[in-house]
């Protein structure tokens, strides 16, 4: 796990201290966390344990309120409407906030790249393709591929919704290697579609290495491969992508804060030195080895807006050279 430690806080000067500006001092009130699902998801529970240590840092109130549906389009919208004080923020992940951006532009009611700004990355995930075990034989990514060439239109897959990054790696792996699947998408999050993947109302799905922990010590689930560059050693019979035979899918999926564009500096500094901060704290850190999280690339924290801008045009690559047509 890459970890930073002391050495996190003291790179970024990790004093949390007030805005300069009385005017301008963040916060002064309760803080808002709009997170774009219902609760028991990964954004959900990251939401919840960095609202936990903002809550000590800033000595006030710090709320999670879900609001899932539309690819997270009503949670963004919401947020970017916000007053632009630092008090209302969003956590959302790869899905919401560099993919819906792209291919759900035009269903926006904002410009995103005008209205919102990346505060900071938070976590990065590893992510599983996992099956069910409920009516669906497949106990390899092999016999996956070999199932469901044998059965075109018949193999269901959940996603977070149209435009998700389930969605996109499913049709990017689908167009390669010759299937015909079928899209089911959750208004909900992860939580729902882990629910229907264990009771078999969906075959196959990515998950995060936090979500079906019991469900796979139960049996209802199984993962047939990571997309990680190497095995994990907690999962070392899980083979990666690129060992079963399509290298370039997504290594991981991210977890990051998000504030209305017209927040002054001053008070996005505070508010990702709080959050920067937080990471090194006991407390999180047993948290994210628990959960299999990872601490964001220093690249990524030394330069969000940047950083996120690589993201969003890469994932807009993959659309475009694939030809997926994302719709409603």
């Amino acid at each position: 796990m890459r970890r930073f430690g002391r050495a996190v806080v003291c790179a970024f000067g990790l004093v949390v201290i007030a805005a300069q500006a009385p005017a301008q001092t963040c916060p002064s009130k309760p803080v808002r966390i709009i997170v774009p699902y219902a609760p028991g998801g990964l954004t959900d529970v990251v939401a919840r344990l960095y609202s936990e240590q903002l809550r000590q840092s800033f000595g006030r109130g710090v709320f999670v309120e879900n609001k899932p549906g539309a690819s997270g389009i009503i949670a963004i919208e919401e947020m970017a409407r916000a007053r632009p004080d630092g008090h209302t923020l969003m956590i959302g992940n790869i899905s919401t906030n560099a993919l819906t951006p792209v291919v759900l532009a035009k269903k926006m009611k904002i410009d995103y790249e005008q209205d919102v700004q990346i505060v900071t990355p938070l976590a990065d995930v590893p992510v599983f393709f996992r099956a069910t075990t409920t009516n669906f034989s497949p106990t390899t990514f092999a016999d996956f591929l070999a199932y469901a060439r044998e059965h075109p239109g018949k193999v269901r897959y959940g996603s977070a919704g149209v435009g998700s990054y389930q969605q996109i790696n499913t049709e990017i792996l689908a167009k390669r290697a010759g299937l015909d699947l079928v899209h089911i998408p959750f208004k909900g999050g992860g939580a729902e579609i882990l629910r229907d993947l264990a009771n078999g109302d969906i075959h196959v799905s990515w998950f995060n290495i936090t979500n079906p922990v019991g469900m796979m010590k139960a049996g209802r689930v199984r993962a047939l491969a990571i997309a990680t560059e190497q095995r994990l050693s907690q999962h070392a019979d899980v083979p990666t992508l690129t060992e079963v035979g399509f290298p370039g899918v997504r290594a991981a999926q991210w977890v990051a804060a998000f504030a209305p564009s017209a927040v002054p500096a001053d008070i996005i500094k505070t508010l990702r030195q709080a959050f920067v901060a937080a990471m090194s704290a006991p407390e999180m850190e047993a948290a994210f080895a628990r959960g299999g999280m990872l601490v964001p690339r220093r690249t990524a924290l030394e330069n969000a807006t940047d950083w996120l801008r690589a993201e969003m045009a890469s994932w807009k690559r993959d659309v475009e050279d694939t030809g997926i047509v994302v719709e409603e």
